[in-house]
């Protein structure tokens, strides 16, 4: 399945570079492995699109909620998440 979505500029270019090899979404849409994601830049300001594209393969995808988390609400407000990629 071919799923498109927006990405801003800076993400963009670190997807490109191949610095960047993770997304973080709102999983409000269904993603699995072997789909291909479309990402297509957009311009915060202008909303629109810049004309530039990549296509990536989604090689895994974890999902989760406030309910499968080992910290607190509190916590996760304190501080943040992060998702680290490794090699």
């Amino acid at each position: 399945m071919k799923i498109e979505k927006k990405i801003l500029p800076k993400y963009f270019d670190d997807i490109k570079s191949g610095k960047k090899k993770f997304e973080l979404r709102l999983a409000d849409w269904k993603c699995k492995s072997g789909d291909i994601l479309i990402l297509r830049e957009s311009n915060n300001k202008t909303k629109k699109y810049t004309g530039r594209v990549i296509e990536k393969k989604v090689t895994y995808v974890l999902k989760f909620k406030n309910d499968d988390l080992f910290w607190t609400k509190k916590e996760i407000e304190k501080y943040g998440l992060q998702i680290i990629s490794i090699e």
